[in-house]
């Protein structure tokens, strides 16, 4: 099928190369001329911007997105909504809040315009593995994109989930679960090198990975990075969170649906990245003041 790509990113121009490898038709833009060019010369179709990608494509269009959450995706969604004709479909592969797809499906449904959010898991080696694809939306888009969600997932890893916005709730919920996996193997290495056995946790890793009950793709990653670089030297402490852990929770309390590994887990990240904590300082001199226990000062 011929589908229009917009953004080509780490994830969106490994899915353009997918699609083109899959003998699909694409035009493809991106604010970057240099990534333009790259896959132009894996074959698509290059365009300058969102207007010349419309008009390469013939009706009924398929534009995918792969842009940033948030403004990004709503201005390239604002945009299309005035360029595409009645019966287009516009698809939002990045990490969107699901309540903003709903409303996006809402708006360009007055347009009659379709709408599908594809969450979209599979990071840089989907290219290669395949894409796992949770797709919210009507059938009738679904069935119109089915050739390239084929395509660009292993086999049996795309799924309609329901309506509009409920393939970007179950990515949501899917990262949260990330976050509280990752968590929970840091911590338990982090044990490994405090426990004075010397272990080797990149082995340990490997080993997990054959068969083991806890054996995971994450898994398969924390020992290839364990093996590259052991103690991680250079690498900061701070963990950035990319916005679903936190809709997670979110989601949870408004719900009163208890989460309190995935919660555990967003909590860790926002202290990795303090410095100098007060909430640390402060129980250090509360301790002195009920106990008389020392207080151990900054270096």
């Amino acid at each position: 099928m011929q589908i229009g790509f917009v953004g080509l990113g780490k994830m969106g121009a490994g899915m353009a190369r997918r699609l083109l490898r899959g003998g699909h038709s694409v035009v493809a833009t991106d604010r970057s001329e240099f990534a333009v060019s790259a896959v132009a010369q894996e074959g698509a179709s290059p365009a300058a911007d969102l207007a010349a990608l419309v008009a390469a494509l013939e009706p009924p269009r398929t534009v995918w997105i792969m842009v940033p959450e948030g403004g990004a995706t709503e201005s390239v969604v604002a945009v299309l909504g005035k360029l595409l004709a009645r019966g287009d479909l516009v698809v939002d592969g990045g990490n969107s809040n699901f309540k903003d797809s709903q409303r996006r499906a809402a708006d360009l449904s007055e347009k009659g315009l379709l709408f599908v959010d594809a969450g979209t898991s599979g990071g840089v080696r989907g290219l290669e593995a395949g894409y796992c694809l949770m797709c919210g939306g009507d059938r009738a888009a679904i069935d119109r994109l089915a050739p390239a969600l084929t395509t660009l997932a292993p086999p049996d890893g795309w799924l309609h989930t329901g309506p509009a916005g409920s393939g970007h709730y179950v990515k949501m919920v899917h990262n949260g679960i990330e976050y509280a996996l990752m968590q929970a193997y840091a911590e338990g290495f982090e044990l490994f090198t405090a426990s004075g056995y010397e272990l080797d946790n990149a082995k340990i890793a490997a080993l997990w990975t054959r068969g083991s009950v806890v054996r995971s793709w994450l898994l398969e990653l924390a020992a290839e990075a364990m093996r590259k670089n052991p103690s991680f030297e250079g690498v900061a402490p701070w963990v950035e969170d990319s916005g679903e852990g936190r809709w997670t929770v979110v989601e949870s309390v408004e719900r009163a649906v208890p989460a309190p590994t995935i919660t555990a887990a967003l909590q860790a990240r926002f202290r990795s990245r303090q410095e100098n904590s007060y909430a640390a300082r402060f129980l250090n001199a509360l301790r002195n003041e009920f106990g008389g226990h020392e207080v151990r000062k900054k270096g």
